[in-house]
């Protein structure tokens, strides 16, 4: 059995049986005018993270979503296109997109504005997804591409990439883990399965997103999100795993690499009332201006004692030097 067929059955069971527990996301549940979200559908709430942000959702974008869970996020965006077929849910296991059809009855009853037809579920898998090349505008995964080995989580990002429109956005929620995992760790397909055995180093991760084409990455949120330990788990240390809530845009690639936005801010300090770097960026006196990894690394190389460059607070929300 492959670790691929492994996952499957995982949430199969999860989605016969609601595990509460099986994945716990770090955010609170949305609380929007008039959106009211099921009982069962937070129970099977299989996210480590939130992939749904406003700022990503309007000119009433077509959205896709791949792997259902019980169909929150769904909802969700959901609320933000409310047209017929504005979503698409993909998934693989047969039993998790016939859950997902009855929360939507279920949520059809506590919020008068939704109709089961926002959403169009549709069987297929995240490697060979079943949508047009450049048709979306939005993509999201929440807690999928963890469980991906590396040659797996190439294709379903190159499968993200060739669906979305030029300039569209790969909105993602995954478990990184900076620590080296052993071998048995790695290559445990249920620990894999459950999201936490094939957690990436945020750089990898990162790089993997860039390796595929994506010009610009946004670091949205680092959280807490589990501990393995000896007790529990075969490893001789504490492993401490966040949740990473990440954006890849569909830009062109500049020509010196990639824009990563990590949560930096640079702040110009001197005597003028603004400092023009002739490169694109200017910084206004004593305001802060959000800045990618890459250009704070410019502006620290001019060697000025009267620019403030902060370290990385993986928390980036828009704006700021691109």
């Amino acid at each position: 059995m492959s670790y691929l067929e492994t996952t499957r059955n995982v949430y199969r069971d999860a989605a016969l049986t609601p595990d509460v527990g099986l994945c716990c996301t770090t955010n609170p549940i949305w609380e929007l005018p008039g959106l009211k979200i099921p009982k069962i559908m937070q129970e099977m709430n299989y996210g480590c993270g939130s992939t749904v942000n406003p700022r990503d959702l309007s000119n009433n974008p077509k959205i896709l979503y791949v792997g259902v869970g019980g169909g929150m996020e769904l909802l969700q965006f959901a609320y933000f296109s409310r047209k017929n077929d504005g979503v698409i849910g993909v998934d693989s296991v047969d039993e998790m997109l016939e859950a997902s059809r009855k929360n939507f009855k279920e949520a059809e009853l506590q919020n008068n504005w939704f109709k089961s037809d926002f959403v169009e579920l549709k069987k297929g898998d995240a490697l060979d997804l079943p949508v047009a090349d450049n048709s979306i505008d939005v993509a999201a995964q929440n807690c999928l591409f963890n469980i991906f080995k590396t040659e797996d989580l190439k294709k379903a990002l190159e499968e993200m990439y060739r669906v979305l429109k030029p300039h569209g956005r790969l909105v993602m929620s995954d478990p990184s883990c900076e620590q080296p995992m052993n071998d048995e760790l790695r290559n445990d397909e249920r620990l894999r399965a459950l999201c936490l055995s094939g957690s990436l180093p945020l750089k990898e991760y990162i790089k993997a997103l860039t390796d595929v084409g994506f010009g610009t990455i946004e670091i949205r949120a680092r959280k807490p999100y589990r501990i393995l330990d000896p007790k529990h788990y075969p490893t001789e240390e504490l492993i401490y795993i966040e949740s990473v809530e990440v954006a890849a845009i569909k830009d062109p690639m500049p020509e010196d690499g990639p824009c990563v936005f990590t949560g930096k801010a640079a702040i110009y300090y001197g005597d003028e009332d603004y400092l023009d770097d002739k490169k694109g960026h200017v910084l206004l006196q004593n305001q802060p201006l959000a800045v990618c990894d890459k250009t704070a690394a410019a502006l620290a190389d001019l060697n000025r004692n009267d620019i403030f460059i902060s370290e990385s607070t993986f928390h980036y929300d828009g704006g700021g030097c691109c």
